[in-house]
């Protein structure tokens, strides 16, 4: 949580299924280069509860920061955004 006590949503692709209520989020954001004032792409992956198991990979999700569930995992995936074809 931010200082103001709001929860932090991201939206990001799923890179990865393979583990059981767990789906990695890969979320990119552009920053501006200090020197050159040229955009930069950063990507940024985090480990998301998926409680139903409904996302694959290829979807775009939102997720939102929670409690810690486990040892990595501090997001849950609210909804599907879109889902993959």
């Amino acid at each position: 949580m931010n200082k103001s006590g709001m929860r932090r949503e991201v939206i990001g692709t799923i890179v990865s299924d393979r583990m059981e209520k767990t789906v990695i989020v890969q979320v990119e954001r552009l920053v501006k280069h200090r020197l050159y004032k040229k955009y930069i792409k950063r990507r940024s992956k985090y480990t998301a509860h998926d409680e139903a198991n409904a996302c694959r990979i290829g979807d775009r999700v939102l997720i939102a920061e929670s409690r810690p569930i486990s040892k990595k995992k501090k997001w849950r995936v609210r909804a599907i955004v879109e889902k993959a074809i």
